[in-house]
């Protein structure tokens, strides 16, 4: 069985280029994304990397940890972070897991179980690893978002995303389509009209089931 929203997170004690972590541990009682990449040096996840970086402020801002993971060693990641770095002109202070026995690639459903990785390897033979997932402070995955090799992810997205799983996280509400901070968010079905209207204000009703409320922020 997959891992699926909602469910705990595989916790894992693995090396990072900055030392040996356990995740649930390193997660504490933040957010946090995990974002991995199939390997080292490689075109597109450098560019992704360097936007993680770019956006340190606003992960901070949202109290939220990220950390990324590839299947090289964490030497390489060392090595790689100062390509990402000079690429970004940004600073990558994030862990970078080094996932060299698929254990955490395949504990997340990134590859099967009966992967590996041959000699002489090339990012194709993990390219399923590529993949997003926002985790909330108790430890449950809200998110996945898996991605082919030829297409760059959008971290303004990951960012929107989480603006909206920390906004509706716990209260009765949704948000719309392209929704961002500030505009008005969708009342949850879960409340009749004189509840939704009780608990949020004036209800801008669209339809007897789409009801817009003012962002409760």
């Amino acid at each position: 069985m997959g891992l699926r929203i909602n469910d705990i997170v595989p916790n894992f004690t693995a090396m990072t280029d900055q030392g040996e972590i356990t995740f649930h541990d390193w997660i504490g009682d933040s957010w946090a994304i995990l974002f991995s990449h199939p390997k080292d040096f490689t075109p597109v996840c450098t560019t992704e990397f360097g936007a993680v970086a770019q956006l340190a402020d606003e992960w901070e801002k949202r109290g939220t940890k990220v950390i990324g993971l590839s299947v090289d060693g964490a030497e390489e990641h060392v090595q790689w972070k100062a390509d990402i770095e000079g690429f970004a002109g940004a600073k990558a202070g994030f862990p970078i897991i080094a996932d060299t026995d698929l254990e955490v690639s395949k504990a997340f459903d990134m590859l099967p179980a009966e992967a590996y990785l041959p000699d002489g390897r090339t990012a194709a033979d993990s390219a399923s690893v590529r993949s997003v997932f926002i985790i909330s402070p108790d430890k449950k995955v809200q998110l996945i978002m898996t991605y082919p090799m030829s297409v760059g992810r959008n971290f303004a997205e990951v960012l929107r995303a989480l603006d909206g799983l920390q906004k509706t996280y716990g209260t009765p509400i949704a948000t719309p389509a392209n929704w961002t901070i500030g505009q008005d968010v969708i009342a949850a079905l879960s409340l009749d009209d004189a509840a939704a209207e009780e608990k949020f204000g004036a209800l801008d009703k669209k339809l007897p089931y789409l009801r817009f409320v003012k962002d409760p922020a």
